[in-house]
This record gives C-alpha cells, sequence and structure tokens, in this order.
C-alpha cells in the first residue's frame, strides 16, 4: 500500500498551532482550497466543498488531544484511491517558539499507477501545510 508524508516548521508553539487545526471541522480556518466544512454523526463525518466545487466526504477514525493528532478516512471523494487513511499530527520542535506539524497518508491507487496517486496526495500535504504556515505568519 503506497504512502507519503510532508511536514513543516512552523514559528508557533504545538498549543497554539493545535488549537487551530485541531478540530475535525477546522480545516477551512487554515486551508484555502476548503472553505467549507459541515460535521454529521455527531462531529465524526465532515462534508467538505472544495474550491472547485467537488465534495469530499471524510469520517474521524482517531483523535487525541493530548498528542495533538487525529487520523481520518475517506468515505466518499473524486480521488483515483481507495482504503485511505490518513493522520494529521502537531508535536514541539524543541521550544514553545516552534512546532512541527506532519500530515501522512497510506491509500490504495486505483485506476492509476502507485507513483501517481503518491504524488497527488504528497502535493495535497505539501501545498497545505504551506498555507496553514502562510495563515500562521499573517495571523
Amino acid at each position: 500500500m503506497p504512502s507519503t508524508s510532508a511536514s513543516i516548521e512552523v514559528p508557533a508553539s504545538a498549543s497554539q498551532v493545535w488549537q487551530l487545526i485541531g478540530g475535525f471541522n477546522s480545516l477551512p480556518d487554515w486551508l484555502p482550497f476548503i472553505p467549507h466544512s459541515e460535521l454529521s454523526e455527531g462531529g465524526r463525518v465532515r462534508t467538505l466543498k472544495t474550491a472547485d466545487g467537488h465534495t469530499i466526504v471524510e469520517r474521524l477514525e482517531a483523535f487525541d488531544e493530548k498528542a495533538r493528532s487525529y487520523s481520518y478516512s475517506i468515505v466518499d471523494a473524486p480521488f483515483p484511491a481507495k482504503d485511505y487513511l490518513a493522520t494529521l499530527s502537531v508535536n514541539d520542535a524543541g521550544g514553545n517558539a516552534s512546532s512541527v506539524v506532519t500530515w501522512s497518508g497510506n491509500f490504495t491507487p486505483v485506476g492509476v499507477s502507485d507513483e501517481e496517486v503518491t504524488q497527488l496526495f504528497q502535493g495535497i500535504y505539501a501545498g497545505g501545510l504551506a498555507a496553514l504556515k502562510e495563515t500562521l505568519a499573517s495571523a
């Protein structure tokens, strides 16, 4: 099963970053290509609208407030993948002045090569983390 991961160091404490990104419904607060998120099923499912009009439905699979991480699966999305499971986590970077955010996932390609689907999600993760860093810098 292919997997990929992206990490970025940001100039904010892990607790500050987690406060921004730790809510399962918080993607629109920091991710420009997800302008809308709506929770259902008691907060365990989010329905996302992308900037280009697509709908993505994701299910919260694990949440750890203390470790500052959550994992989610894709229920429905326009991606060439199945068996998708991703984790978003925030860790201290050796002090209160910065932290490291990691977004990782594994998945099974559908109709495309392992490399193509890996590049797709690598781009999403890296682009998302760059947007997070920009959001934090402008706050």
